[in-house]
């Protein structure tokens, strides 16, 4: 009779030691591509950079061409494009001071807290 208990408890455990690994190299998995998605993010932030700088460097040449920069029309698209960049960064790069990962958690945690105080309160 107790072997038979010791070969359920080791079977218990082997299947709890399965799931765990299994949990374990899902959320390795998920670590993995959160990173690969990331790392394009950013390559793909620098091919745009790269490619803001080369095209407004080309449109500042045309207007010296033009007209010897007496008008400089190249900043109004140099402007407009470096908005769309400067966002792109901070997309990239998770610049988001105000409303970001962190600002989202305290947030959740502070209206749990004042629900919990609401609820505690109604049954006093």
């Amino acid at each position: 009779m107790t072997t038979f208990i010791l070969g359920i408890q080791s079977l218990v455990l082997l299947y709890y030691n399965l799931k765990t690994t299994n949990m374990e190299m899902e959320n390795e998995k998920n670590k993995y591509y959160k990173a690969k998605q990331r790392v394009a993010e950013i390559k793909k932030f620098y091919t745009s950079l790269m490619f803001y700088v080369v095209f407004i460097c080309a449109l500042a040449g045309l207007n010296y061409y033009v007209n010897e920069l007496r008008h400089p029309w190249f900043l109004w698209a140099a402007f407009g494009w470096g908005i769309g960049i400067f966002f792109q960064a901070v997309k990239a790069f998770n610049w988001t001071p105000f409303m970001g990962k962190n600002w989202e958690e305290r947030k959740m945690k502070q209206f749990m807290d004042e629900e919990k105080k609401r609820n505690n309160n109604n049954w006093n």
